[in-house]
């Protein structure tokens, strides 16, 4: 037996990963039990949960990767600071004392940390690295079910590489083009998520949410001054208009001064229509790019399949668009598409090109519908709840179905907490608040009263997959909540000549079809497809629904709150029910009505968390 730990830390999304004799065993970001949002500290948690969950100890793993090259990307660091010099000292000065002191010697740095999981572990020699766009090519490829495919890896950054164009054949994959750092569509997108008002690295997909509501009316502006983008989709940054390489903001004046607007201030300035022609246009040049990229590529090397990573491949819009445009017989992203999933990248890597072991394709893929994490026998979660003080019942798994069905079609709101919670950024019906889609009040209230977020954010359609053509405008596989389609034209419903007229959020209260709590504004759904290979209890629960009601269809979002990291373990999800809005908590076969609990345990969840 050969056991892999991947590791990836230090940036944001810490996560840790196991490998044995090639398998998936066990993923996991530490967000998820540290509770802080993309907790990027060195992911001791979530190295404990993995080891745990095979009864390993660390002195007993064979090899440890981590996901990226420290040297290489110090490199990066001094030449872009003498390139811009002297320019940008401010930024250079404040991150240097923290790579002398601890990521330039990132081996020593990880080999210390590592010992206090366990005292025996003596071998320094155990830990090796991989490359940060390598490991994403290596999550995106070798867990796919392709034998060949082109491997597209879109993100901010890693050592210098911010798009790589790779090949995987059986266990092999050669990168052989790469655009380098300051040119990043990952970081052209993240400037506007700063210039509009969002959080770096957490609110692209605000930016993507946003951006059905305006115009692409500066997407010429943005494709003359910002982006020189050539046929193939290769692309350059016009530096003059961006900060990130020399100072501690993601834009300048002249960006600002060019669109006519300072940067958005989250705290005093509202979205306005403005903010939303500025995301419909990055969104519309960031389509352009990326489908400009995957046509060249699909004529220069003729393989009929691809594989997507980095943070870029979680823009499910464009990624619906890349499957519409039939350029690719086929398309696989990995789920934990951003730096999480570097750690599981770098496990694999490891595993087929340095061990040279062989890889078995299956018509599935690899990753166990993402449910990679810890789960909960029904001794632990009634334990707990008796801890927390909490009034609940437990059901057979039948009539748990049936009544949960039930008080779904009464619009009841429920977060439904099962078996192995996700890897990656969705929740995929293990962690999830679920709830009815054909209600058009749903997608407001549970946007402002259970997720405490902005009232423009989509909800996804969880639908079984038997039944996805028949409501979507797609018949391919979607697990992991990774690609957008339209609903079908005979279930919208046409606006009016008065709604056409309507601008920004005032577009949110028209119903557009008879499931108008996962219709977004641009009739487009968050496709996840409900397997009953791999999730059968919420596949039956779907099934049930549908019996009732006709509808095979569930709303389904993150259990959390904004700002929240997804609930992990009873006490998180216990907490979350009792400091919001849900009527219903269901974990795993025991039931919990808001109603029956003891009012002195609610929460103030409002304020709890950061906002994201």
């Amino acid at each position: 037996m050969t056991s892999i730990l991947g590791i990836s830390a230090f940036y944001h999304d810490s996560a840790a990963s196991l490998v044995i004799d090639g398998k998936i065993v066990s993923a996991v970001q530490e967000e998820r039990f540290s509770r802080i949002k993309h907790d990027s500290n060195y992911p001791f948690n979530a190295i404990n949960y993995v080891l745990h969950e095979s009864n390993l100890k660390l002195s007993k793993v064979d090899h440890i990767v981590f996901f990226e090259k420290p040297f290489l990307k110090f490199e990066r660091l001094l030449e872009t600071y003498l390139a811009f010099a002297p320019l940008g000292f401010k930024s250079f000065s404040m991150s240097m004392p923290l790579w002398l002191r601890e990521k330039l010697f990132q081996k020593k740095f990880l080999f210390d940390n590592l010992k206090k999981h366990d005292k025996n572990f003596t071998d320094i020699n155990k830990i090796n690295f991989s490359e940060h766009h390598y490991s994403h090519a290596a999550s995106a490829f070798y867990p796919s079910p392709f034998e060949e495919a082109i491997i597209l890896t879109l993100d901010g950054v890693g050592e210098w590489a911010t798009t790589t164009l790779g090949i995987g054949k059986g266990n092999k994959i050669e990168i052989l083009k790469e655009i380098h750092f300051p040119h990043s569509l990952g970081l052209l997108y993240s400037a506007f998520t700063y210039y509009t008002g969002f959080k770096v690295n957490s609110g692209e997909y605000k930016v993507m949410g946003l951006a059905p509501y305006g115009k692409p009316k500066y997407k010429d502006i943005i494709l003359k001054k910002l982006v020189d983008v050539k046929n193939d989709g290769s692309f350059r940054l016009n530096m003059k208009y961006f900060n990130y390489t020399k100072g501690l903001t993601m834009t300048n004046k002249k960006f600002s001064d060019l669109f006519g607007h300072p940067v958005r201030n989250p705290q005093k300035d509202l979205l306005t229509e403005f903010h939303m022609d500025i995301a419909a246009s990055i969104q519309s040049v960031t389509e352009e790019i990326v489908l400009k990229m995957t046509r060249s590529i699909a004529h220069e090397y003729k393989i009929n399949k691809l594989c997507l990573a980095g943070g870029v491949a979680l823009n499910c819009v464009a990624n619906g668009k890349i499957l519409k445009d039939k350029t690719f017989k086929d398309i696989w992203i990995q789920p934990a598409a951003g730096d999480a999933g570097g750690s599981l990248g770098a496990a694999l890597a490891f595993w087929h090109q340095e061990l040279k072991k062989t890889r078995a394709v299956k018509t599935k893929d690899q990753m166990k519908g993402s449910y990679l994490g810890p789960s909960f026998n029904d001794n632990e979660v009634e334990n707990e709840l008796y801890s927390l003080k909490a009034k609940f019942k437990k059901l057979s798994t039948n009539d748990l179905i049936e009544t949960v069905a039930n008080e779904l079609s009464k619009e009841k709101t429920i977060g439904w907490f099962q078996g192995r919670m996700e890897f990656g950024p969705r929740a995929l019906g293990a962690r999830s608040i679920i709830a009815d889609p054909r209600s058009d009040k749903m997608q407001k209230e549970l946007n402002l009263k259970v997720k405490f977020r902005e009232s423009f954010r989509p909800f996804a359609p969880a639908v079984l997959r038997e039944d996805v053509s028949k409501w979507f405008e797609i018949n391919h596989d979607s697990p992991y909540m990774l690609l957008v389609a339209d609903v079908k034209k005979e279930i919208q419903i046409k606006m009016s000549d008065k709604d056409e007229k309507l601008f920004g959020i005032e577009k949110l209260n028209v119903k557009r079809s008879s499931i108008p709590a996962v219709t977004h504004v641009d009739y487009s759904a968050r496709i996840q497809t409900v397997h009953r290979e791999t999730n059968p209890k919420f596949h039956s629960l779907i099934s049930k629904f549908k019996e009732i009601t006709g509808c095979p269809i569930l709303v389904n979002t993150s259990f959390n709150v904004r700002g929240e990291p997804i609930v992990c373990d009873v006490k998180d999800a216990f907490n979350c029910f009792m400091g919001t809005n849900l009527d219903i908590l269901i974990c795993e076969n025991f039931i919990l009505y808001k109603n029956e609990q003891n009012p002195e345990l609610k929460k103030n969840y409002e304020k709890k968390f950061k906002l994201d």
